[in-house]
């Protein structure tokens, strides 16, 4: 037998499986994920809204980020900011105009590993039909078996900002603050 033949053949086969490998698609958890945003009210205080029952898929690729995407769908319905009259008030036609548009959403354009756990994540951001580009900040907190769930199951935070004004929400800007600073959180795990 030849090994050098042997060896070369195994490691074309290792080779050709790693390339053909696919991103793993991660179902969002919507009990544990959040997506808080906060503003400017009147220079004084800095509220915050929170939505929840976020759908979408998460794909990783390990070996090659760049093939990583992530597609989400935010229902405006979900929105509480803690005071009744303002989550009614964010429904109407001057800001979400959620009867319209009644979800908001995120489709990845690029993936960029940025060293360690950190990524930059570009994507289209919709809200109100109108569609712009934005940045996630995000760090991997953890990837592995959950405990509980004994599902394969990956853990993120991200961060980024935008003018609402960029979007047609421009009511009161600019005593109450153009600039909306994004926090999420995320567990998303694997089907079984």
């Amino acid at each position: 037998m030849n090994i050098k033949a042997l060896t070369i053949g195994l490691a074309f086969a290792s080779v050709t499986t790693l390339s053909m490998a696919k991103p793993v698609a991660y179902q969002i958890d919507p009990t544990h994920t959040a997506t808080v945003f906060s503003w400017s009210h009147f220079g004084f205080s800095t509220p915050s809204a929170n939505f929840s029952d976020i759908q979408g898929t998460i794909n990783v690729d390990n070996a090659k980020p760049a093939n990583s995407s992530v597609n989400v769908v935010i229902p405006l319905s979900s929105i509480n900011s803690n005071v009744p009259a303002l989550d009614k008030e964010f429904q109407k036609e001057a800001w979400f105009d959620a009867a319209k548009y009644p979800n908001i959403t995120f489709k990845s354009t690029k993936v960029q590993a940025v060293g360690g756990n950190k990524y930059k994540i570009t994507g289209d951001l919709t809200v109100k039909n109108v569609t712009k580009s934005v940045v996630l900040d995000a760090v991997l907190n953890k990837q592995g078996v959950h405990p509980m769930t004994k599902a394969e199951t990956v853990g993120f935070n991200a961060t980024t900002s935008f003018d609402r004004s960029a979007f047609g929400i421009g009511a009161y800007v600019p005593n109450v603050g153009d600039k909306i600073s994004v926090n999420i959180t995320t567990e998303a795990s694997v089907a079984k």
